[in-house]
């Protein structure tokens, strides 16, 4: 890491130094730092290593930027101290450069060496991409070309590593990803009269090291003759996708294969499969209609998916969020209120069939109806969907209502349908079913201040039972926020596994923010129960979190 610490300089300097004193560049950053105090309790279960071991954490990032007569460089600094982000059972200490580029563009051509993020079509078959929330990292490094054929026909190339999983984050894997992806824009007719359409292909190789494959045939060796087959160092990919533009309306589509290869089945055992996903959304919006004398807009959007054991990572022995080559977020909505929010439905690799639609209608000016349905079933062993299992189910409503110039209320109703046994490897759990009825009412008060009261009461017999949580949050300026709730577990449900108490459980949050120029700072007391937490529709199951948590964000 230091040898590519000096060379990054080396190229910086080079630069520099090598044009007129009158430019002397751009430089530009930005910082994001989160503190975390632990506060240990028991009673919601908030007992992991980091209550028991240490008493606080940090996570940083801080991205420098340099750009210069064509030539970009960057570098990130990441340093994790006692943090429990990469694997939240435990705590995870190290810091270093976590990420340098070199980037510089030649006429047509785009060149990039060290680490880079990516990906190819919608980024099912591949993604390099960052979720600082939930620490993930699968930058690439290596190289990357990318050329501009014709306006409308672009190239792309690259191979690499992978940055390392929670247990070295500064390190990289060992197996080899190459990649490349071509993609162009028609016009179909004169002026575009028969629309638009966007095409595009892509190919990509991984391939084992000799280490991993070892432990892969021993593994394999162990099992029955029956079940035993011969393992493949390269996995190999390919997808075709399309978009397609008229007037109103969006269509697009995407196939992805993946060849056979091993990976870990429902037993937790190696099998041979290939693997597949198919996906397609459409999308239709009209506005500035009259319905009943008034100005009217209307939009529409469903979007499908099929998966079959697309399960494609570094190494079939990475697990959870380890290690993963493709992105497959989740089909469903993606809610932001605390109790809406708490039952997601995480991508299921080894197989699912999904689809969502939502309607958004505004009859008038000051009136909105969003409706929104979601449901997600398992595959049999087949690969098709009869007698599935149903894994999620979601059914929402809203209706957001100006009332004059200064308040806004908005009304809803959820209700899920959560298999809690796939999702969260818990067999003895049922299937959850809520009913959540919401509401939000915002005030907008003299000198740019604000109130804004929000309810939910999601309705429950499963898992923890039924919870109420309410929030009030008041703008004193522009830029000072604080906001109050409480999360309350009045009708207690418990298994026998589940650690937290029998009784009715409380989770306050109390939260200011202070917004000085281009940095944000702040400041939160959080108790927050277990579950599925997402962002960026990547899921993952947390443990409970009692703390002070305090942040800084700035770019600069």
């Amino acid at each position: 890491m230091n040898r590519i610490v000096l060379v990054f300089a080396f190229l910086i300097s080079t630069a520099c130094f090598g044009q007129n004193n009158e430019d002397k560049g751009q430089f530009s950053g930005n910082l994001l730092l989160t503190y975390q105090k632990y506060l240990r309790d028991d009673k919601i279960g908030a007992t992991t290593k980091v209550y028991r071991e240490n008493s606080a954490s940090i996570d940083a990032w801080l991205f420098l930027n340099y750009r210069i007569k064509g030539y970009e460089f960057t570098v990130r600094y990441d340093g994790f101290f006692n943090s429990p982000l990469l694997n939240p059972q435990g705590s995870y200490t190290n810091h270093g450069i976590g990420f340098w580029q070199a980037r510089k563009t030649i006429d047509k051509l785009d060149i990039t060496i060290g680490s880079f993020y990516d990906q190819l079509g919608s980024g099912v078959l591949f993604r390099a991409y960052a979720q600082p929330q939930l620490g993930i990292d699968y930058a690439l490094q290596g190289a990357r070309l990318m050329y501009q054929l014709t306006p409308n026909l672009r190239l792309k190339a690259f191979g690499g590593n992978q940055k390392g999983n929670i247990d070295n984050r500064f390190g990289f894997a060992n197996q080899v990803i190459a990649g490349a992806n071509v993609e162009g824009d028609l016009s179909l007719g004169a002026d575009s009269k028969f629309g638009n359409v966007t095409l595009g292909a892509s190919g990509i190789n991984r391939t084992l090291d000799k280490p991993v494959m070892d432990a892969i045939v021993a593994e394999i060796n162990s099992y029955p003759v029956d079940e035993r087959f011969v393992p493949k160092f390269n996995a190999y990919g390919a997808n075709a996708y399309f978009t397609y533009n008229i007037n109103n309306l969006t269509w697009s589509g995407e196939f992805n294969y993946k060849s056979a290869e091993a990976i870990k089945g429902v037993s937790n055992k190696f099998e041979l499969h290939d693997g597949k996903v198919a996906t397609s959304s459409i999308s239709w919006a009209k506005s500035n209609f009259k319905l009943l004398k008034q100005k009217s807009s209307i939009s529409l959007f469903v979007q499908g998916r099929h998966v079959e054991n697309f399960a494609f990572r570094t190494s079939p022995n990475e697990v959870l969020l380890n290690g993963l080559i493709s992105y497959l977020p989740s089909l469903t909505r993606q809610n932001s209120y605390r109790l809406m929010a708490r039952y997601n439905a995480p991508a299921q690799e080894l197989g699912e069939n999904g689809i969502q639609g939502e309607l958004d209608f505004k009859p008038r000016k000051g009136t909105q109806i969003t409706l929104n349905a979601s449901y997600v079933q398992s595959l049999n062993s087949n690969g098709v969907a009869n007698k599935a299992i149903l894994l999620f189910r979601e059914y929402y409503g809203e209706v957001i209502q100006n009332i004059g110039k200064k308040t806004k209320l908005k009304l809803g109703l959820q209700s899920i349908i959560y298999n809690q046994g796939r999702y969260e490897q818990e067999p003895e759990y049922k299937n959850v079913h809520t009913i959540t009825p919401f509401g939000e009412i915002l005030f907008k008060l003299p000198k740019h201040r604000s109130l804004r009261w929000e309810f939910q009461y999601l309705s429950t017999k499963e898992d923890q039972g039924s919870f109420a949580n309410t929030m009030i949050e008041f703008y004193l300026t522009p830029n000072i926020s604080f906001s109050a709730g409480d999360m309350v577990n009045i009708k207690p449900h418990r298994y026998e596994n589940m650690v937290i108490a029998n009784q009715v459980l409380h989770y306050p949050t109390f939260f200011t923010s202070y917004l000085a120029g281009n940095t944000m700072f702040t400041l939160a007391y959080v108790k927050q129960q277990q579950g599925v937490n997402c962002s960026g529709g990547i899921c993952r199951v947390e443990p409970a979190f009692s703390g002070i948590r305090f942040t800084v964000s700035s770019t600069f």
